[in-house]
């Protein structure tokens, strides 16, 4: 049986199309024509040998076999880029400050910082896992070179918009939320100290649905957060990401709570041309990003 090579350029092709969304805008980004780009997912489905795309309505969806080709394109990809960096960019030294929403510091930190460490194991980075406003704070000032953080649509002089996430109302993993809107009593509402922009967008929509609410948990940090509700102190608002197994997202219609908009996620850059090691490391986070918000979307 001939042994099937995957050719890499039309991997990235495809993973780029699935994370902005169009083909037509991966065309554009990497510099193709649309026809080349149908080529190449043309001879993606050859070497696979079955369909990786189907119809869906005026456009295409991916198959089963599909979707396990991208969680393997995305592997590929990583590694590769990897290789390349780490034989091509040995010397690369320096130091690199990154700042992190929480919600991010357990589930991308030890990934990112491991890959980039195997790589570059010359530069020092220095981490911080903080709320939203000091991260804005210390990348506009100078103080960080990276940061990671939501978005309210406020953005700063250097920075890339990476996409939206679904916020969603979050109580216990176990038993009842404890609280449904039949009740008449004003919803406990669990929350980060202000400022927090999804505390703003909780509160909005519970008085634009009509919903009476109540503070009946604050804490300052997210670990906080996840104890009180967990022990059904009160209901709280996040998104999918980096949740733990204690808590849990819920169904608004179930306990006629309202829907929730999404939640921009943008990385922020102290200067539009950053040096080497920072460069290098904000592309890993991006490329890190995408990989977390596709498994989150499916």
């Amino acid at each position: 049986m001939r042994r099937t090579i995957f050719d890499l350029d039309v991997l990235r092709t495809f993973s780029t199309g699935m994370e902005l969304g169009n083909f037509a805008k991966a065309a554009e980004k990497l510099g193709r024509s649309t026809s080349a780009v149908s080529a190449q997912l043309k001879k993606l489905e050859e070497q696979a040998g079955t369909a990786i795309f189907r119809k869906a309505g005026r456009g295409l969806a991916l198959t089963d076999a599909g979707e396990t080709m991208l969680g393997y394109a995305r592997r590929l990809l990583e590694l590769n880029d990897e290789a390349a960096a780490a034989v091509h960019s040995v010397e690369l030294e320096g130091w690199v400050r990154l700042g992190l929403q929480e919600d991010f510091g357990e589930t991308l930190l030890p990934e990112v910082l491991g890959r980039f460490a195997r790589a570059h194991p010359k530069v020092r980075i220095e981490a911080r896992v903080v709320r939203n406003a000091e991260l804005l704070e210390r990348v506009t000032s100078g103080k960080l070179d990276l940061a990671l953080a939501w978005s309210d649509g406020t953005l700063s002089a250097h920075c890339e918009r990476i996409g939206e996430v679904p916020m969603c109302w979050i109580g216990p993993a176990e038993g009842q939320p404890g609280w449904h809107v039949a009740s008449g009593e004003p919803m406990p509402l669990a929350s980060l100290e202000a400022p927090c922009l999804l505390r703003s967008a909780a509160t909005r929509a519970l008085d634009a649905a009509g919903i009476s609410w109540r503070l009946a948990f604050v804490s300052p940090s997210l670990g906080g957060l996840w104890a009180a509700t967990a022990a059904g102190l009160g209901l709280t608002i996040r998104t999918p990401l980096g949740l733990p197994a204690k808590v849990r997202a819920l169904a608004p219609e179930a306990i006629g709570l309202p829907e929730l908009p999404k939640l921009g996620l943008v990385l922020h850059r102290a200067e539009g041309e950053l040096e080497p090691a920072a460069a290098r490391l904000g592309a890993l986070v991006l490329q890190s990003v995408h990989g977390v918000l596709h498994g989150t979307a499916g």
